[in-house]
């Protein structure tokens, strides 16, 4: 199969290209720069130039191939639009593949969010629970990403064979540099303690990079249209037991944030909302359908196998 992709440098992207291609796929990446389209050809992947921008481009490359996978997003807009101009923007992007698509049956697999379910509902989130109009996830940041998870699901009534991955809060990886692990990390080294928010029950799900990718490719290669997918490896980790394992490696004490303290100046600063979020979810229908199964460490297993903390 003939695959664009787009975010094939990324943390995802960069694992997504050389799962598609160990599978016999031909990979074809979106590049805007030259130190991307070195990073793709490195790979093993071909190179077309050019941006998320260029709508008429993204056409072209969706209808030349036999099927798309789309984990970028246009961060260089949240310093002044913030969420809502990433969102619209990459709402843009998935009409436009639809566009392109359109009757044809091939498939077009974007990166979600676990979150997009919300958070009350009780339960650990399922595969059948759509996003929500009004994302409560992360004080609403989540809000317009729901917007376009359902624009991709909704392009499989106009004969797309499209489907979102929602990735766990947490994709954890060796390739990890600027994720939340790392983020949490700073932190505690930082505060000389780790902290979790009130008992730290709240429960959090994850999953690795190199797992996220195999799911990515079997959505691809066989997922029916109109689905969400889990790419969900621990469904429900209470925060505190990630915080005691980073406290282990650190050397440090594992200490309770109280609700008063959690936000700016207080210990987590601007992570506030997102620490307290309590999503747990399942990855039972993704397993049955796809035969996925995460096959990678564990979360608390890569913590304790030492690469989030070997620099610095």
């Amino acid at each position: 199969m003939r695959v664009f992709v787009t975010g094939g440098t990324g943390h995802s992207g960069s694992n997504i290209v050389p799962e598609l291609i160990a599978a016999g796929h031909e990979v074809t990446g979106l590049a805007r720069s030259d130190t991307a389209a070195a990073a793709l050809s490195a790979l093993g992947a071909k190179v077309r130039r050019g941006d998320l921008q260029d709508l008429d481009g993204l056409k072209e490359a969706a209808a030349d191939s036999d099927g798309v996978i789309h984990v970028a997003h246009r961060q260089d807009l949240l310093p002044s639009g913030g969420i809502d101009a990433v969102a619209a923007a990459e709402l843009s992007v998935m009409l436009a593949y639809g566009e392109a698509l359109a009757g044809t049956g091939k498939p077009l697999v974007a990166a979600g969010s676990i979150g997009s379910p919300g958070q009350h509902l009780g339960r650990p989130a399922t595969e059948e629970d759509p996003a929500l109009p009004g994302g409560d996830g992360y004080k609403g940041t989540l809000r317009v990403r729901n917007v376009v998870e359902t624009a991709v699901v909704g392009l499989a009534e106009r004969g797309v064979r499209s489907s979102v991955v929602r990735i766990a809060n947490i994709a954890h990886s060796t390739t990890d540099r600027t994720g939340f692990l790392p983020t949490l990390i700073a932190l505690a080294k930082e505060k000389g303690v780790v902290g979790y928010p009130g008992d730290g029950a709240n429960l959090w799900n994850a999953v690795h990079t190199r797992d996220v990718a195999s799911l990515f490719r079997l959505a691809l290669e066989k997922g029916p249209a109109g689905k969400y997918w889990h790419a969900v490896g621990d469904g429900a980790i209470p925060f505190r037991e990630i915080a005691e394992a980073i406290g282990s490696r650190l050397g440090l004490p594992a200490v309770s944030i109280p609700t008063d303290v959690l936000m700016v100046p207080g210990y987590f600063g601007f992570l506030a909302n997102i620490v307290t979020q309590n999503y747990p979810a399942s990855n039972l229908i993704t397993r049955r359908t796809l035969g996925w199964e995460p096959a990678q460490p564990s979360l608390l297993a890569d913590l304790d196998n030492g690469h989030y903390f070997s620099a610095g």
